[in-house]
């Protein structure tokens, strides 16, 4: 009986400790992709996150963005820029499967940010993927959005 618990206990612990060092990784590139909002934009509160386990994989975020606001999308994998390809695009059914691409960052040898300034409210679809000609990269990719603030 002691034996049964004792295993029990292990393996509990054993998922809380991975658990654990999963989630301290996914903070630390969070907080790398935060620095590319420094002072000039606030961000939306949002951490949209994803574990690829492979360069086919792709994590794939819905967000609302809202007319009259310029935005800045930072996007990382790993503990430098660069890992992660991103593309923003409308979700027009007309234009299925992807919707029209308003931008991707592989165009800008994986740039880590976009700015752009949204003219009327849009539903739009980010998507990630590992860069599989990258370096290395954690293989949680982190995705935020930030604004400027309305002077």
């Amino acid at each position: 009986m002691k034996k049964g618990i004792l295993k029990l206990v292990l393996v509990i612990s054993g998922f809380v400790i991975v658990n654990s060092v999963s989630a301290q990784m996914t903070d630390t590139v969070a907080s790398i992709c935060a620095k590319h909002f420094q002072d000039q934009f606030i961000s939306d509160g949002q951490q949209y996150r994803a574990l690829l386990m492979n360069t086919e994989e792709v994590a794939e975020f819905h967000v609302t963005l809202y007319g009259g606001t310029t935005y800045r999308v930072a996007a990382c994998s790993g503990l430098q820029d660069g890992n992660l390809i991103f593309t923003v695009s409308d979700s027009d059914p007309k234009a299925a499967p992807a919707g029209n691409i308003l931008f991707t960052n592989e165009e800008y040898k994986n740039a880590p940010y976009w700015d752009f300034k949204v003219t009327s409210t849009l539903d739009c679809v980010i998507k990630a993927h590992i860069d599989p000609n990258g370096s290395s990269s954690s293989g949680r990719a982190v995705v935020l959005i930030g604004f400027k603030p309305l002077k």
